[in-house]
């Protein structure tokens, strides 16, 4: 599976899968909500009300017309709005969600939507997680990236040349993984949430398909980083854990071919041959820090330019250089 592939069907699957929540919550309890459903209060009291269908297609539909306006690019000559894009898709999704478990959860074993209450918990929390998500999209959004360095064959520095090396390695199969693990930690928490399951029994579920996506997403690709500053290595969509080496406190850098095979399968990996980033089979930038024993490698595209510009740098540190 492609980058691009994977760029196309990820905001495909994760609207699907919003869509399908939002609709099929009240469904999934529909033997103990009322005939309709209390949708709207007023002054702490239900003032308004729609049937069972209405309320599970109604916020799809709002949340199917927002994914179409923020997705289509209605001129030509507009830019792509993908950080817009997202911005806007991710804490509203988080918002609908929350305002479909509050409708659920306020009319749960109640005979009439007038005795509906709206739990004030539900609401404030499903605000705080929308700002949260929304936060930390913008983060993700807003991040710069520095574009690959052209450098020449011979990375011979001057005082007043400043060089940048920058390479991506995402595998999409473990952040296929990470996202249905995702995924179930969600459905997980919403049926808490409405009270469809026991939580003694479905929390230990949640908690460890929640660890299991969040490690999937942090160490499903990784970002390497060659500058002034030296090496910077970083994971995950928000570059966050990362390790930096400043250039003297690198022994020496080359290029390397490694298999999963030789360093004990994927992702972050202690064998033999010291610390391996392995997201896919090929060429490594690997370096061995001063006074190490071991290597600290990275699976990236354009390894051998990444080390001969880290090496280069090394080189003009002065004392720390070899």
């Amino acid at each position: 599976m492609s980058r691009g592939r994977t760029a196309r069907w990820w905001p495909i699957g994760s609207g699907a899968a919003v869509t399908a929540v939002l609709a099929g919550l009240p469904w999934a309890a529909h033997d103990r909500l009322p005939g309709r459903l209390a949708t709207h209060w007023g002054g702490g009291a239900p003032d308004g009300s729609m049937p069972l269908w209405a309320a599970s297609l109604f916020p799809a539909g709002v949340w199917l017309v927002l994914t179409l306006a923020v997705s289509v690019r209605w001129r030509r000559s507009w830019p792509a709005l993908r950080p817009w894009r997202a911005l806007t898709l991710a804490p509203a999704a988080t918002l609908l969600v929350g305002a479909q478990v509050c409708v659920v959860r306020a009319n749960l074993d109640r005979a009439d939507w007038h005795d509906a209450r709206l739990p004030a918990l539900f609401v404030v929390v499903s605000l705080a997680m929308a700002a949260i998500v929304g936060a930390l999209t913008w983060r993700y959004t807003s991040r710069s990236t520095a574009p690959p360095a052209t450098a020449p064959p011979a990375l011979e520095l001057s005082e007043s040349e400043r060089l940048v090396w920058f390479s991506r390695v995402a595998n999409p199969w473990l952040q296929l993984l990470a996202a249905v693990a995702g995924l179930l930690a969600v459905g997980s928490l919403v049926a808490l949430a409405v009270g469809l399951a026991d939580p003694a029994a479905l929390w230990p579920a949640c908690a460890g398909c929640a660890v299991a996506s969040l490690a999937g997403a942090a160490f499903s690709s990784v970002q390497a980083k060659v500058s002034e500053a030296g090496l910077e290595v970083s994971f995950g969509p928000l570059g966050w854990p990362a390790r930096r080496w400043a250039p003297a406190a690198i022994e020496s850098a080359r290029a390397e071919r490694r298999l999963p095979s030789q360093v004990g399968g994927w992702g972050y990996r202690l064998s033999g041959l010291g610390t391996t980033v392995m997201l896919r089979a090929g060429d490594c930038l690997v370096v061995r820090p001063r006074g190490r024993r071991t290597d600290f490698a990275v699976s990236v595209d354009d390894a051998e330019r990444g080390a001969a510009l880290l090496n280069a740098l090394r080189t003009a540190s002065g004392p720390g250089g070899p």
